[in-house]
């Protein structure tokens, strides 16, 4: 078994034509992902685009060289995501870190990361949103797998 980091970059979605074709949901915004000829991952197994065009609404529509779920996570290995820049993140890299107060009070961990129109979210655990903005997010430190909020938005 490939023991590699996977990383979500999409997930199968409803069927697009007759060919075979899905619409991708929560896809990456780096196209080059479904470039005719990329390789991506379903269930840890590699699977070739072989068809790639824009649907309706400007959504990507792939096929890949063989039947997979719907619902299927589309993923690459992380070594393969170039470094993001300073002060970026990948959503992986976020979730399951511990979030702290400024005084070290843990205060839940990251669910996941919703995008928003003018600022991501992180999603605790408690089900809190904490927006990813300088006055909530004070410090994110991934060698140390921990995320320091502002208190006003600890609850």
């Amino acid at each position: 078994m490939d023991d590699r980091r996977y990383v979500p970059v999409g997930r199968v979605g409803r069927p697009h034509g007759l060919d075979g074709a899905f619409v991708v949901e929560r896809g990456s915004s780096d196209s080059r992902r479904y470039d005719v000829g990329a390789t991506l991952y379903v269930d840890g197994q590699p699977a070739t685009v072989t068809v790639s065009r824009r649907g309706g609404g400007n959504r990507r529509v792939i096929k890949l060289d063989r039947p997979v779920e719907r619902g299927a996570a589309l993923t690459v290995p992380a070594e393969e995501l170039p470094p993001p820049d300073p002060g970026h993140f990948y959503v992986f890299q976020l979730v399951g870190l511990d979030v702290v107060d400024d005084a070290g009070e843990r205060v839940g961990s990251v669910q996941d990361v919703l995008e928003g129109v003018a600022n991501d979210n992180l999603v605790l655990d408690s089900g809190v949103l904490v927006p990813m903005i300088e006055d909530a997010v004070l410090d994110v430190d991934l060698a140390a797998g921990r995320v320091v909020i502002a208190p006003d938005y600890a609850d």
